[in-house]
């Protein structure tokens, strides 16, 4: 069973990878540079988790702390 749901996850991303090749393409024909860029940075990452090289999922705390973000509690805010 185990080895089937890998095998359909392979398969999703073989095909996301495909599509994301296609939209870059696309993207590239109508001069955006900026969208072929980012849909080429979503290409590089499912290569990456397909190889293995990376993590499909990030924890949240690892996140928040790659952007230099700190949650905290939301508290009372005053106008003046």
């Amino acid at each position: 069973m185990g080895q089937h749901l890998n095998r359909r996850r392979t398969d999703t991303l073989d095909y996301i990878q495909s599509m994301l090749g296609q939209l870059r393409t696309m993207a590239e024909a109508e001069r955006c540079d900026m969208l072929a860029y980012l849909i080429e940075m979503s290409y590089v990452e499912a290569s990456d988790i397909i190889r293995g090289d990376r993590p499909s999922r990030v924890r949240e705390d690892e996140r928040n702390h790659a952007a230099g973000v700190t949650l905290e509690a939301a508290g009372k805010i005053k106008f003046q």
